[in-house]
């Protein structure tokens, strides 16, 4: 376990752009559909119960949730989309904050998106990837809920959505994910020590 993520600690939320913090340092988002454990996936990678907070209601998540892990490092709980029930007014507002999020925050350096193993990727977890390719930010997919299949049916799950995506590998990986389970954290880890430009000397690994 890596513990420079261990000290992650909640900074701010914003329903606005203009609410987030300056535009500087360094950020990942995570994104992904409501139900798809995202909240859950945050809290297991920085090794905290309650950071980001979970819900038996998905869609709770309507902010912008940003969490620092140093003064020049943030995490960003983006809001879960696709099954939220909500009125179509404020699902398109979110849309439009999450899109304008993603295009003009300069300090942006990756995405970590969350999907259901046991589901193939929606057309807004499809536009996630595209907006990634559009602004060349690289996107990592946690196969959330991992668990939930049998080893074998699991790693099919993962080569599939590898070949399917196999254009795309410069900028879109993709590994297994168990925030029940604690499996995958390892690898998840690794992709933001890349992303912050986290050291093993500097964390303390």
């Amino acid at each position: 376990m890596n513990p420079f993520y261990h000290q992650a600690s909640f900074l701010i939320s914003a329903a606005e752009l203009s609410q987030c913090p300056p535009d500087g340092g360094i950020e990942v988002a995570f994104a992904g559909r409501s139900n798809a454990g995202k909240s859950s996936a945050i809290n297991v990678i920085c090794q905290q119960k309650n950071l980001a907070r979970t819900s038996k209601t998905p869609g709770r998540t309507q902010l912008l949730n940003f969490f620092s892990l140093d003064e020049e490092r943030r995490l960003v709980d983006l809001p879960g989309y696709g099954y939220a029930k909500v009125a179509e007014k404020i699902k398109r507002h979110w849309q439009n904050t999450l899109a304008t999020y993603l295009e003009k925050r300069q300090c942006l350096r990756g995405v970590m998106l969350m999907v259901d193993i046991r589901h193939p990727l929606k057309p807004f977890d499809r536009q996630m990837l595209e907006w990634g390719q559009h602004i060349g930010l690289p996107v990592h997919i946690l196969l959330t809920k991992s668990d939930k299949l049998k080893r074998g049916a699991a790693a099919s799950a993962v080569l599939q959505l590898r070949r399917e995506l196999a254009p795309l590998e410069e900028t879109v990986t993709v590994q297994p994910f168990s925030a029940l389970k604690h499996q995958g954290i390892e690898q998840a880890h690794s992709v933001l020590d890349h992303w912050f430009g986290v050291s093993g000397e500097s964390n303390g690994e």
